[in-house]
C-alpha cells in the first residue's frame, strides 16, 4: 500500500459491534402468554359426526373448530333439553350448550353453518307438515267454541227473566271454555335474530326449548340491550342452567318454562368476543362462564383451492341420523336421565380432581375462575352429548361409557385452553390485539425495515383507519423489543413535509435462511 493511499483498516480494532451493525439487539419480551391453541379434537367425535366435521372443514377450507363445534351445538339442538347428566346425588347437567367461535370476516361461515344445520331445519319442516292436521283441528275447535259462546251471550242478553240466570251461566261456560282454547303454534327448532322476550316467548310456546344458532354474533348485541337500552340477560342465564323461569308483563298472560333449555352455537368477529367482557354485568352474573370458546388460526391465505368435496354418503348418513334423532325426542315431553358407568364416574372425578387443584390461588385455571368453575359441568354435558352422537337410537337405555367421559375431557382441556386466550384478550390493553396484528404482519413479510407509512399503506385499511391508529401498537412493540425506530435524518432547508418515522425489526423477525 503507498504511503500516499489511506489507511481503510485504521481505527479496526477500536470499533464495537454496535458501530458496525447498530446496537445489539436483546431478546424480545412476548406481548402475551399466547402461545400456539389446540386445534379441535375431531377424533372425540363418533365416526358419522366427526366424518362430517372433518368433511365439512375440509371442502370449505375452515378450521376444524368451527364445524365442530357446530357438531356438538347441532346434538344438543336435537336432544331438546330432554335429557339430563346424572353425576352424584343430585347433580344434573342438562345436555344444551353455548359455543362461540371467533372468525374474521371470509372464513365462509355461513357455508359451515348451512351444511351442518340443513337436517335440522328438514326436521323442523317435517314437524311442522306431521302437527299441520292437530293445529288444525284446534282452530276449528276454538272457532266452534268462540262461535258457541256469542251465540249463548246473544241469548242471554235476550232472554226472558224466568231463563236468564241459566243462559247466562251456560254463557260464561261456554265462553270461559273458548278462552282455554289453546291453538298449538309451528314446530320450531331454531331461532336467529330474537330479543329476550320474543326468546321467552318461543321457549313457552316450544315446550321449553330453542336453539339459537348463527353465523353472527348479533345475539351478545341483544343481550348487551340494542333493542331495551339495558342488558337483558336473565332468560340466558336460565336457559342454560335450566331454572325455572316465570314472567310477568302487562297486557300479557303470564310465562311459565319449567325447565328451558337454550342451545347456542355461535360464529363470531374477533372483536366481538373480546368486547363481551364489557357487557355490563357479564362477567359477575355468570353469562360469560357459560359460554365454551374458540378462537382458531383463520386460513384465508392459506387454502385449498381444489378441496376434497364433502362426500354423499357421509352427508347422507349425517342427515339421517342427526334428523331422526331430531323428530324422536321432539316428540318426547318428560326428561330422561343418563346416567353414568362406574368407570366413566371415575374419570370424571379425576378430572375433577384436577380442576379443583388448579383453581388455587396459585393455580393455572385461577385467571379464569368463574369460567373453570363450571368446567366440570360442561364435560359431562359433552359427555351426554357424545354418548347421545355414539348411541342415536338407543342412548337413553344405557349409561354413559368411560370412552364418552374421556373423550368429553380432552374436549374440555380443548376449550379450557382457549378460553384462557379469551378472558386474557378481554382484559388487555385495546394496543396489544393491535400489536399482535402489527407483528403478524412483519413476521410474514419477513419486513427487516419499514417506515410508518408504508406500514400504514400495506395493513388492512379496517385494522388501522388512520395511521395515528397505528402509534399504541408501534410503542407497544418497541417496548417489547420486537421494533425500534431509527435515528431522524438531518433536516435539510428545503423545507416540506418531515420524513415518515422508521423502524427496523428484531432479526427474530427475519431470521436466516
Amino acid at each position: 500500500m503507498s504511503a500516499h493511499e489511506p489507511d481503510l483498516w485504521a481505527g479496526f480494532d477500536e470499533m464495537t459491534a454496535e458501530d458496525v451493525a447498530g446496537p445489539v439487539w436483546d431478546e424480545p419480551v412476548p406481548l402475551n402468554p399466547r402461545g400456539q391453541l389446540p386445534a379441535f379434537p375431531v377424533d372425540t367425535l363418533p365416526d358419522w359426526l366427526g366424518a362430517m366435521t372433518a368433511g365439512v372443514a375440509e371442502e370449505t377450507q375452515t378450521p376444524i373448530d368451527l364445524a365442530g363445534c357446530l357438531a356438538l351445538a347441532v346434538i344438543g339442538t336435537a336432544a331438546g333439553g330432554r335429557l339430563t347428566v346424572t353425576v352424584r346425588g343430585q347433580w344434573r347437567e342438562p345436555v344444551n350448550l353455548y359455543t362461540a367461535v371467533a372468525l374474521p370476516p371470509g372464513n365462509r361461515k355461513s357455508a359451515v353453518f348451512g351444511l351442518m344445520t340443513q337436517p335440522l331445519l328438514a326436521a323442523e319442516q317435517a314437524l311442522i307438515e306431521l302437527t299441520a292436521p292437530q293445529r288444525a283441528e284446534a282452530a276449528a275447535a276454538a272457532r266452534i267454541a268462540k262461535a258457541a259462546a256469542e251465540k249463548a251471550e246473544k241469548q242471554a242478553a235476550n232472554a226472558d227473566a224466568d231463563k236468564l240466570a241459566d243462559l247466562t251461566a251456560q254463557a260464561i261456560s261456554l265462553t270461559e271454555a273458548a278462552e282455554r282454547a289453546v291453538i298449538p303454534v309451528e314446530p320450531q327448532l331454531i331461532a336467529d335474530d330474537v330479543t329476550a322476550e320474543s326468546l321467552t316467548s318461543l321457549l313457552a310456546q316450544q315446550d321449553g326449548r330453542i336453539s339459537i344458532l348463527s353465523p353472527e354474533g348479533e345475539i351478545f348485541e341483544i343481550i348487551a340491550g340494542r333493542y331495551s337500552g339495558a342488558p337483558n340477560m336473565g332468560i340466558f342465564l336460565k336457559g342454560h342452567a335450566g331454572d325455572m323461569a316465570r314472567v310477568n308483563r302487562q297486557a300479557r298472560d303470564a310465562q311459565y318454562i319449567e325447565n328451558p333449555a337454550i342451545t347456542m352455537g355461535l360464529a363470531v368477529q374477533p372483536d366481538v368476543l373480546d368486547s363481551i367482557g364489557q357487557i355490563k354485568g357479564a362477567d359477575g352474573r355468570g353469562l360469560l362462564a357459560r359460554f365454551l370458546y374458540s378462537k382458531p388460526e383463520s386460513l384465508v391465505g392459506y387454502r385449498n383451492l381444489t378441496p376434497e368435496l364433502l362426500s354423499p354418503d357421509t352427508a347422507g348418513t349425517y342427515a339421517q341420523k342427526l334428523g331422526r334423532l331430531a323428530l324422536t325426542l321432539a316428540a318426547w315431553t318428560e326428561t330422561a336421565e343418563l346416567t353414568l358407568t362406574p368407570e366413566a364416574d371415575a374419570v370424571l372425578l379425576a378430572y375433577q380432581r384436577v380442576t379443583e387443584s388448579r383453581l388455587r390461588k396459585d393455580g393455572t385455571l385461577a385467571p379464569i375462575v368463574n369460567w373453570a368453575s363450571k368446567r366440570d359441568g360442561a364435560v359431562a354435558r359433552i359427555a351426554g352429548l357424545l354418548h347421545l352422537a355414539a348411541h342415536p337410537e338407543d342412548a337413553w337405555t344405557r349409561p354413559i361409557a368411560a370412552e364418552s367421559m374421556a373423550a368429553a375431557t380432552r374436549l374440555g382441556d380443548y376449550f379450557t385452553a382457549h378460553a384462557l386466550d379469551v378472558f386474557n384478550a378481554m382484559k388487555a390493553d385495546p394496543a396489544q390485539e393491535a400489536a399482535h396484528t402489527v407483528l403478524t404482519h412483519l413476521s410474514e413479510t419477513r419486513t427487516a425495515t419499514f417506515t410508518k407509512r408504508d406500514l400504514f399503506r400495506a395493513m388492512p385499511r379496517g385494522d388501522f383507519p388512520a395511521m395515528g391508529d397505528l402509534d399504541p401498537a408501534l410503542d407497544l412493540l418497541e417496548d417489547h423489543g420486537w421494533v425500534r425506530q431509527q435515528p431522524p435524518p438531518p433536516r435539510t432547508t428545503r423545507g416540506g413535509r418531515p420524513p415518515s418515522p422508521r423502524y427496523e425489526t428484531h432479526p427474530r423477525i427475519t431470521p436466516a435462511a
